[in-house]
């Protein structure tokens, strides 16, 4: 979108300000709807977005069952589910033992900082 200019003569940039309120609920004869027209509750939570709307209007209008949305098949999240997590080297675990000695010496040397700090 451009920039537009009002009546008053100040530049009102209607995409911004359309991305910075698309979750805001929408003004209008329309009940719980936000500006990007996903469905709300009465707390602003959505409970149906707009692309789902949209897919759903989309696969009733259309004949052909291969142009409609679906949803990923169960098989192929279990996939990489499936994967196993490859085993630390020696070097990688004595790294992650220095890691974690470090951030304990830096916890120490907090502690002993804040102790001098409430003594003085």
């Amino acid at each position: 979108m451009t920039t537009y200019r009002s009546a008053m003569g100040k530049s009102v940039d209607m995409a911004s300000l359309h991305q910075r309120n698309e979750k805001v609920r929408a003004v209008g004869n329309v009940k719980n709807l936000n500006a990007r027209g996903d469905t709300i509750d009465a707390f602003g939570r959505i409970v149906q977005p707009v692309t789902e709307k949209v897919n759903k209007a989309y696969s009733k209008t259309v004949g052909n069952r291969s142009a409609n949305p679906t949803k990923p098949q169960p098989q192929i999240q279990a996939d990489v589910l499936k994967t196993e997590v490859p085993e630390l080297l020696p070097e990688e675990l004595e790294l992650e033992e220095s890691l974690e000695d470090d951030l304990e010496i830096e916890k120490i040397k907090q502690e002993e900082l804040q102790k001098a700090t409430k003594k003085k």
